[in-house]
């Protein structure tokens, strides 16, 4: 099984900044990408920054130029480095990790964390 575990949410005031980590365990062979989606209430799950085993990117619209989605492939970590910060910006954010299993060939499953709090107010 996959873990992952994030960190680095709180509590900011608008315009700030933050950064979150997501670090990610178990039994996998490869991380073929990792990214970041955040989810407020009663709306969809949404993608917010994304980034592949190469190195490519892809950032939601309405954090472009804001946010950067960062990953150290030898940590099994991945980064998300918030500036600017907007009200907004208040969600829910959850990693994801898409893995190459190390049990059944070739398959490629997603794995969730457990969500971190992100709240932006004055």
């Amino acid at each position: 099984q996959v873990q992952l575990v994030e960190s680095g949410g709180g509590l900011v005031q608008p315009g700030g900044s933050l950064r979150l980590s997501c670090t990610t365990s178990g039994s996998f062979i490869s991380i073929n990408g990792m990214g970041w989606y955040r989810q407020a209430p009663g709306k969809e799950r949404e993608l917010v920054a994304r980034v592949t085993d190469g190195g490519s990117t892809n950032y939601a619209d309405s954090v472009k130029g804001r946010f950067f989605i960062s990953r150290d492939n030898a940590k099994n970590t991945v980064y998300l480095q918030m500036s600017s910060l907007k009200p907004e910006d208040t969600d829910v954010y959850y990693c994801n990790a898409r893995v190459l299993s190390r049990s059944v060939l070739s398959a490629q499953y997603e794995y969730w964390g457990q969500g971190t709090q992100v709240t932006v107010s004055s």
